[in-house]
């Protein structure tokens, strides 16, 4: 009896802290549709929710302008750099289990690396180079502060696009490449480190990247559409990607991450697809510091499911780069995968110091607030959106967000 009535008084509790949520929330959807209306994006998935219940999904607008087809709650996406931190958390896990360390060497994982020289001087097509202080290591490659160019050189300029290559041959021709500053000097955002990220996982785990990925966090979390690589049912849910030309959305189907259609490379740094429901229960699981759970019955004790340990989670989403100039828009830093907020300000204002998150190159974004147990999901498949105070449609989904799951 005892256990029944302290969980009849939790779902009280909860009840009354969603009906509180509600009337703001109600704002939600018609500001998301005036984006729409505008046509500045051809529709929209978003989700506002705390640690253990989503508060609001809301759909507007098409998946498909050119077939009519309308957005739906399970509608693909592609996230692009919103899978930097689920690579990260594939490197966490296997620090859990004691096969790694952030303070590796990426050479002790990858002996390609091994001998990697720093750009100290450029005169026309002549590079003057030298030894760097030190080697970098798997913490550089997690905080973007590696000195590795930032994307797949000239010969492999279109790696992306044609994803011909295996990340084992990817990864090959980043170790011959020159750093361009010393490891851990300053921040520059890195796709080719995080794809790195990805080999050590195959190599560390004995699995491929996207299997062990797979095994380790989308099974467990039952997020049954995050793939690299999407099945024709899955495709046919696809959101399509648009960019704006003289005031009119235009499909861009192949760009940036081409198609996954017979692909090699999964580009850990952006090649992953979901959809709104899976992300809400890993980033759940993250509020939740690397723990999901859920009750069956008022009597039944929790089933849970632990994907990292909480020091992970902890050093995941703390600062980790001090005083280094980061991210794309003021105040923020990072942590491992994560850009982490420091001081909130333009499009952050309304989020705590310590939210975390992520964005992408099609428009998605999303952002993570322990203080206020929060997490918010943009999904919209839209190229050349600003970053900065320019993106009114993520300011206006954050701050609808906030106000209603304020006390």
């Amino acid at each position: 009896m005892p256990r029944l009535l302290a969980s009849l008084v939790c779902c009280l509790v909860l009840a009354s802290r969603i009906a509180s949520a509600a009337e703001p929330l109600a704002a939600l959807k018609p500001k998301l549709q005036e984006y729409v209306d505008k046509g500045q994006v051809a529709g929209v998935v978003a989700v506002v929710g705390r640690r253990d219940k989503v508060l609001a999904t809301e759909v507007v607008g098409s998946q498909d302008i050119e077939s009519k087809s309308p957005m739906r709650a399970d509608t693909l996406f592609r996230i692009a750099s919103m899978t930097k931190p689920i690579t990260a958390i594939g490197i966490m896990i296997l620090a859990d289990e004691g096969k790694l360390s952030v303070d590796d060497p990426v050479e002790k994982h990858l002996p390609e690396f091994k001998g990697q020289r720093i750009v100290t001087e450029k005169s026309g097509d002549t590079l003057t180079l030298k030894m760097p202080s030190r080697p970098i290591t798997l913490r550089d490659l997690l905080t973007h502060t590696s000195g590795l160019p930032g994307a797949p050189p000239a010969g492999l300029a279109d790696l992306y696009p044609k994803r011909n290559r295996t990340l084992a041959e990817g990864t090959l021709v980043y170790s011959q490449q020159p750093l361009e500053f010393e490891p851990g000097s300053k921040w520059a955002y890195c796709n080719t480190g995080i794809d790195t990220l990805g080999r050590v996982i195959e190599v560390v785990s004995g699995k491929s990247y996207e299997d062990f990925l797979r095994d380790r966090v989308f099974i467990p979390l039952e997020m049954k559409d995050s793939t690299f690589y999407p099945s024709s049912e899955q495709l046919a849910r696809l959101a399509q990607t648009y960019d704006q030309k003289d005031g009119k959305l235009i499909p861009t189907p192949h760009s940036l991450v081409g198609t996954p259609v017979g692909a090699k490379y999964p580009i850990p740094a952006g090649g992953l697809y979901s959809t709104a429901g899976d992300l809400a229960k890993l980033y759940q699981t993250m509020l939740a510091r690397g723990m999901r759970g859920e009750k069956r019955t008022l009597s039944d004790d929790s089933i849970e499911k632990r994907i990292l340990s909480e020091a992970s989670v902890e050093a995941m989403t703390r600062l980790q780069t001090g005083d280094l100039a980061c991210g794309f828009v003021p105040g923020m830093g990072f942590g491992y995968g994560w850009a982490v907020v420091k001081e909130p300000q333009g499009v952050t204002a309304m989020l705590s110091p310590g939210t975390y998150g992520h964005g992408g190159a099609f428009g998605t974004q999303g952002w993570i607030d322990p203080k206020q147990d929060l997490f918010v999901i943009l999904l919209i498949q839209r190229m050349g959106l600003p970053n900065a105070d320019g993106s009114d449609l993520r300011r206006d989904l954050q701050t609808i967000a906030v106000s209603a799951v304020k006390e």
